[in-house]
């Protein structure tokens, strides 16, 4: 079992979100907690960076950015913690969610 830490951030931008992606970023959770190798459609590693990306897939195209606390494989790490999500419209948008990751980052890291 893999433990998932989830920040205030993330967690106060997928509930504003509809509830078809509420439900499936739920269902996704409880795929990367119960499974041990989790396929590159759900988890893929961002180029040139430490964090992952969560995909869910609903109405838009949402991203969770991921990074593992435990080691640097995600299939191998048992603690992760889900720092920040934005709305993908474009490869645009990731230098600014990676911005973010790192300063949520700095806040949480001496929770784990």
């Amino acid at each position: 079992m893999r433990e998932i830490l989830v920040s205030a951030e993330c967690e106060e931008f997928i509930n504003r979100c509809s509830v078809r992606v509420q439900v499936k970023f739920e269902y996704l959770l409880a795929i990367i907690s119960e499974q041990e190798i989790i396929s590159k459609i759900f988890v893929d590693k961002l180029v040139s960076t430490e964090y992952y990306e969560l995909r869910i897939k609903a109405e838009n195209q949402i991203r969770v950015v991921i990074l593992t606390i435990d080691h640097q494989d995600f299939n191998q790490s048992n603690k992760v913690i889900l720092l920040n999500a934005f709305l993908k419209r474009s490869n645009k948008d990731y230098p600014k969610a990676i911005k973010e990751a790192d300063k949520l980052f700095e806040k949480y890291k001496s929770e784990f």
